[in-house]
């Protein structure tokens, strides 16, 4: 009896043993990869250099929503990199990227808006004027 039980014994403990020497290697495995991913400094950068493009459009006072989330996930990204979470931070840079160009667009489109405002005005300025010398 006491064979019996060690016959059925041995093959549920080998299977357990293969079973978890594959889920350690496939773990191993997993973790080498992760470890590979490298750190995404040029993105980093690219989306440094839009967040200060966007600035200098103005993207603060006439896109402060866009700007703001530009700048967050900026400052999360680098957080991220600090962490050594690689994946996420250039998931957040990208982001702080487009953000960031969608708050200099806008920037610049109300400059635009406001100069032809302007010149729009200065028309009809000049056009009153005119109107009054010919009377």
């Amino acid at each position: 009896m006491d064979q019996k039980i060690m016959k059925n014994f041995y093959p549920i403990n080998s299977y357990h043993m293969i079973r978890i020497f594959n889920v350690t290697v496939i773990s191993a495995l997993f973790m080498v990869g992760c470890e590979s991913i490298p750190a995404p400094t040029e993105q980093i950068a690219t989306s440094r250099t839009a967040v200060n493009s966007a600035l200098s459009a103005g993207g603060s006072e006439f896109a402060p929503v866009e700007f703001k989330s530009a700048m967050e996930k900026m400052e999360a990204a680098e957080r991220a990199m600090g962490e050594k979470d690689y994946v996420l931070a250039r998931q957040l840079a990208e982001q702080a990227q487009m953000d960031a160009k969608l708050a200099g667009a806008m920037a610049r489109t109300a400059k635009a808006q406001k100069a032809a405002d302007a010149l729009q005005e200065a028309s009809r300025t000049l056009r009153q004027e005119i109107d009054r010398q010919v009377q």
